[in-house]
């Protein structure tokens, strides 16, 4: 849990490397922005890849942040199963990039909480259609 060491983007870089060897990283309300989802990627992308859950609820993320993780979850190196994004101001646009993701072929993710967004009717439609794609692994939405 590493709510309690940081409430900075600058703090988020230099715990990085404890979230690459971890299992788990809950980051709810640390402050976190685009700029450390683009860091967290990197989390995604390692090989071997160790994390499994990444909390990010109640940061700022916002569908340009969302649009950045998406691109980690879809990398073959990318073991995340639970992904919390609670209050992170994802809209329809952010929906779109994360079924894109859960389409890939490599996504493992069980668990997407996108509660307390905004996506619109057109954001559930995509991820409801989203859920319904055969490489979709995802359980609980």
């Amino acid at each position: 849990d590493l709510k309690k060491f940081s409430r900075s983007e600058e703090g988020i870089l230099r715990l990085l490397p404890v979230v690459k060897a971890s299992r788990a990283a809950l980051l709810s309300g640390c402050g976190v922005t685009e700029e450390g989802c683009a860091s967290l990627v990197s989390a995604l992308k390692s090989n071997p890849s160790h994390l499994r859950e990444l909390d990010l609820s109640n940061n700022d993320l916002k569908d340009s942040g969302v649009k950045l993780l998406s691109a980690g979850l879809g990398n073959p190196h990318c073991k995340l199963e639970t992904l919390r994004l609670s209050g992170c101001l994802v809209t329809e646009e952010g929906c779109a990039s994360l079924v894109s993701a859960l389409k890939s072929n490599p996504s493992h993710l069980r668990e997407l909480d996108l509660s307390y967004n905004h996506p619109g009717d057109s954001g559930v439609r995509l991820l409801s259609a989203g859920v319904e794609d055969p490489h979709c692994r995802l359980e609980k939405l």
